[in-house]
């Protein structure tokens, strides 16, 4: 990618996988070979594969969003935004502060499309 991403509206024109938890980009791209064709996504052929996809960080105190990109050689991050206050709180009490890596909720994935696409 040669084009450098500060803001959601910067990656307007990148494909985004919104479907894509997590633990499906692991088996996808860590674990070849683990899905198969009739699942929603497509086994990887070839490191050229990628994917990008947001994830919700809460490994730290405040919940981060951060956009990836994955191939089966590494994950790169392209972007980490903070949530807004509400969708922060409403992501803590539904994790109920457990740490870890989660796909976006609904309303998160809501607030991200309307910023990158308004």
């Amino acid at each position: 990618m040669n084009t450098e991403i500060k803001t959601l509206k910067d990656v307007a024109s990148l494909v985004i996988d919104w479907n894509l938890a997590p633990e499906d980009a692991v088996t996808l791209y860590l674990e070849w070979g683990n899905n198969n064709w009739h699942a929603e996504h497509a086994p990887v052929r070839s490191k050229d594969d990628f994917a990008t996809y947001f994830v919700v960080d809460n490994w730290e105190e405040k919940p981060t969003v951060r956009l990836v990109r994955r191939n089966s050689e590494q994950a790169v991050d392209l972007l980490t935004v903070d949530l807004p206050k509400d969708l922060e709180e409403e992501f803590k009490k539904e994790h109920e502060g457990l740490k870890g890596l989660y796909s976006p909720t609904e309303s998160i994935k809501k607030w991200l499309q309307q910023e990158i696409y308004a």
